[in-house]
């Protein structure tokens, strides 16, 4: 009987090898991660297997395995074991018994049941038993077993890393609006950035009005081939222009939100930061990015890595404040915020260590409202539990952070785009700090970061308007 194997090398049993009798096995513990892994290759996304809702309203009660998951795990003792490698499958047949559920043991055993010399064909009787004993799963394979020896060293393979919709996409859920916001999309002169409008207003989270040439934005939507028949445009000579005309009707109340199209950031928010004309509030402006990091359990928000190049003390304070109300705007009532330096200890030599200590003592007096505040922390304190506890720090923060406060603009920059290239976060972003939201989307921004820029203004732009009025009684 064949039940382990040499993690090195793969290899096989030639027919000459064989006699009537043998038998081979693995065993498996089913996990969701299988379930989806299986669904995603597969294609079967039967709710029965892979939404829980459904499955327990079902005759089972739970979610349960693919019935061709325990076949393809009888595939991968003929392939591996016996006989192995050469093998080549001529037919199966499988008849399903019982349910495998989450967690249950798999033992699938194949046992070789006829043998043909002159065609070298073999057939298996093959049986799947959960924990219990009890069979789950059992048919016949016809194999052409090899006739030359096989040796080979085990392939590795690459570890497989679920990116699911987490809570990007629960933040497009809560967004889902009957009232999408009137959004003045500046210079629109280009297929991202048209196409980035027509997405967002498709999902019912903005009312686009197109600032630009009016030209430019026709030949943009037809290169695109996206039909803005039904969307307003104003024409303006050019994107300088455009920025104007936007802010213009911002501060008029004829739209709630800017979106930036085809011209640099520093044209559009040159329009936005004029002290006669436009957007300014007591705040200064400052980028808030929201993402979702696979291997992070939580939204994880950084600031500010697009506007505030070397902030001093004043503008991290309000840096911090508009990052805690986008916190709130999403349903994160008490956000946890941490403010990165390289060291958790005062250092004199560190003005980001200073600073943050200022910023904590700030929080204590109400400068700073509606969030934990703790720092310095280094990064690994502040989003790893075990980081936290290996350095002994006591924090209601270090260890599970929402909000990112990184001392300069290069710093969180770098974070930001290592996060985005390196651990498959999805992320978008926002400014916070002006009259109305304003979205500084990128040319390299896809379809979702796009819209889930726009959710994001939309919420901030209706917790807003719900704190004004609540000011007002």
């Amino acid at each position: 009987m064949t039940g382990t194997h040499n993690e090195e090398v793969i290899e096989n049993k030639t027919y000459d090898e064989i006699s009537i009798g043998d038998e081979a096995f693995l065993e498996k513990r089913l996990t969701m991660e299988d379930i989806k892994l299986f669904a995603i290759m597969s294609g079967d996304v039967n709710p029965a297997h892979v939404d829980d809702d459904f499955a327990k309203s079902s005759r089972f009660q739970e979610i349960i395995a693919h019935g061709m998951w325990g076949g393809a795990l009888i595939s991968t003792v003929l392939g591996t074991k016996l006989p192995g490698p050469g093998t080549v499958y001529l037919g199966q047949t499988l008849a399903f018994k019982a349910p495998v559920m989450l967690g249950d043991v798999l033992r699938v055993i194949v046992r070789v049941d006829q043998m043909d010399d002159k065609r070298h064909h073999i057939v298996f009787a093959c049986r799947c038993e959960n924990q219990r004993g009890d069979t789950v799963i059992e048919g016949e394979a016809r194999v052409l077993a090899p006739t030359k020896k096989v040796s080979r060293q085990r392939t590795v393979m690459p570890e497989v890393r679920l990116s699911e919709r987490g809570q990007l996409h629960a933040i497009l859920t809560a967004a889902d609006h009957p009232d999408p916001m009137h959004t003045a999309v500046v210079h629109p002169v280009d297929d991202s950035s048209i196409r980035g409008a027509v997405a967002s207003a498709k999902q019912q989270l903005i009312i686009p009005t197109l600032v630009g040439p009016r030209d430019k934005i026709l030949a943009a939507a037809d290169t695109a081939e996206v039909d803005i028949q039904d969307f307003e445009i104003v024409d303006t000579p050019h994107s300088h222009a455009a920025a104007e005309r936007a802010v213009q009707m911002a501060r008029a109340g004829q739209i709630e939100a800017l979106m930036k199209g085809a011209l640099h950031t520093d044209e559009l928010l040159h329009e936005v930061v004029k002290r006669e004309g436009g957007l300014r509030t007591e705040r200064c402006l400052s980028h808030v990015m929201a993402f979702d990091v696979p291997t992070y359990p939580r939204p994880l928000f950084i600031t500010d890595a697009a506007i505030n190049i070397y902030p001093g003390l004043a503008q991290k304070r309000d840096i911090i404040q508009n990052a805690i109300e986008l916190a709130h705007a999403i349903g994160n009532a008490h956000p946890r915020v941490a403010i990165l330096s390289a060291v958790e200890t005062i250092n004199p030599k560190l003005n980001a260590t200073i600073d943050a200590a200022a910023l904590c003592k700030m929080a204590e007096r109400g400068q700073i409202t509606g969030g934990i505040l703790d720092g310095p922390l280094a990064f690994d304190s502040a989003v790893s539990e075990d980081s936290r506890a290996t350095k002994g720090i006591e924090s209601p923060v270090a260890g599970r952070a929402d909000i990112l406060m990184a001392p300069d603009l290069e710093a969180a920059n770098m974070l930001m785009k290592q996060l985005s290239y390196l651990a498959d976060a999805k992320g978008a972003g926002v400014v916070v700090g002006a009259r109305v939201p304003i979205m500084l989307t990128s040319r390299a921004d896809d379809a979702l970061t796009r819209i889930a820029s726009s959710a994001l203004a939309l919420l901030l732009a209706d917790y807003q308007r719900k704190s004004l009025d609540k000011s007002r009684v």
